[in-house]
């Protein structure tokens, strides 16, 4: 470790350097650098992460991603009062960020069980409005889309319009019907007695739907 000479009521006195800081009972002491050849964050008084107020007047340091952490930005992909909006998963602005009537129409539900990307959703009331996959076998209608997977108990974003991007294997100009897989659509009507069925749209592409729903029939 390394050391230097240091006069002390008028004697020299050899004393170490320090790599880190322990707080008060370091202060006047000379540092080093650490075994990153760097200024130890306990020495810079730095952090790359941020608790809030009681870090206060701390210095903001690169996290182990080599970027500034969101606790320090202060941002959110998600709708939060006085946050930096940042991007989602996929690289763009939320939806949900967007004020109402600008993007396509979305509302965040909670879901009641998990979701895959690309499912089709049902809407039903447990203790408030959830979201659960839409399903011809047991009458839970399709309302809507998600074109992210969520866990259950998530927060998802549920599309209502526009194009389902996240489906794969359909028939270009094909309508799509909801099919008893729950989640997913099909290409042959249903026939089952006591099955509905609902009219999702056209596939525009083998990976795309345009969601345009219709009132389903429940087969005698």
């Amino acid at each position: 470790m390394p050391k230097f000479l240091k006069q002390v009521s008028g004697v020299l006195t050899e004393e170490s350097t320090i790599a880190t800081s322990a707080g008060a009972g370091d202060a006047a002491k000379v540092p080093q650098l650490n075994g990153s050849g760097v200024l130890d964050l306990t020495i810079t008084n730095g952090k790359n992460t941020s608790a809030g107020a009681g870090d206060a007047g701390k210095l903001a340091a690169l996290n182990a991603s080599g970027i500034l952490d969101d606790t320090i930005t202060n941002a959110s992909a998600t709708s939060a009062a006085n946050k930096l909006v940042k991007m989602d998963g996929t690289g763009r602005i939320a939806v949900g960020v967007l004020p109402t009537g600008v993007g396509p129409d979305t509302k965040d539900i909670v879901t009641s069980e998990a979701l895959s990307a690309g499912d089709f959703v049902n809407l039903h009331n447990v203790g408030g409005t959830r979201a659960r996959k839409a399903d011809a076998a047991t009458n839970k209608r399709a309302v809507g889309f998600v074109l992210a997977a969520f866990g259950s108990g998530a927060t998802a974003t549920v599309y209502f319009e526009g194009t389902n991007n996240q489906v794969s294997g359909k028939t270009p100009g094909a309508v799509q019907f909801l099919s008893a897989t729950p989640g997913t659509s099909t290409e042959t009507a249903p026939s089952t007695a006591t099955h509905i069925v609902q009219n999702l749209g056209v596939a525009v592409s083998a990976t795309e739907i345009n969601f345009e729903p219709q009132q389903p029939i429940t087969l005698a």
